[in-house]
């Protein structure tokens, strides 16, 4: 299954990929020496903690590595006047403006605006131009949106 990231999502899973290999692999090994330095591990509750971080940041190396083979880039495309991946929107909201972009789903962070283009909200916008009356539905009923401006 193809993932489908922008340049700047795919950006952060390399950043992320490169610092869990190095820098939280040095001190995930920095904490076990530590811990078999105190001794008996069988009753060593911070060297039980270190391999534990351990396990959880390789199954994480592995699933990253997952994410980027299988990636799919999308480019963001200039002029383009309708909805897509990596769309900046800008949309009137019965008068309440709302900026989004568009993103795939594992780029997502609602806290800046990132949403991606399966939720109900992003795929409500998919496709749409500037102009364009939208209706998107919300756990509060429908809302009825204008496309103001597509970037």
């Amino acid at each position: 299954m193809a993932r489908i990231l922008t340049q700047e999502g795919l950006k952060k899973l390399q950043d992320e990929l490169e610092d869990r290999k190095i820098r939280v692999r040095q001190e995930i090994a920095a904490a076990i020496k530590e811990a078999k330095e105190q001794g008996d591990l069988s009753e060593n509750a911070e060297y039980s903690e270190a391999k534990h971080q351990q396990n959880e940041n390789e199954t994480r190396i592995m699933e990253l590595e997952a994410m980027l083979k299988e990636a799919t880039i999308v480019e963001k495309t200039t002029g383009s006047s309708e909805i897509r991946i990596g769309s900046s929107v800008v949309l009137d909201c019965e008068g309440k403006e709302m900026k989004f972009t568009i993103v795939g789903t594992n780029e997502v962070d609602p806290t800046k605006g990132l949403i991606s283009g399966d939720s109900p909200f992003g795929s409500a916008l998919m496709g749409r131009s500037k102009g364009d009356n939208v209706t998107i539905d919300v756990p509060a009923g429908k809302l009825k949106c204008v496309v103001t401006l597509v970037a």
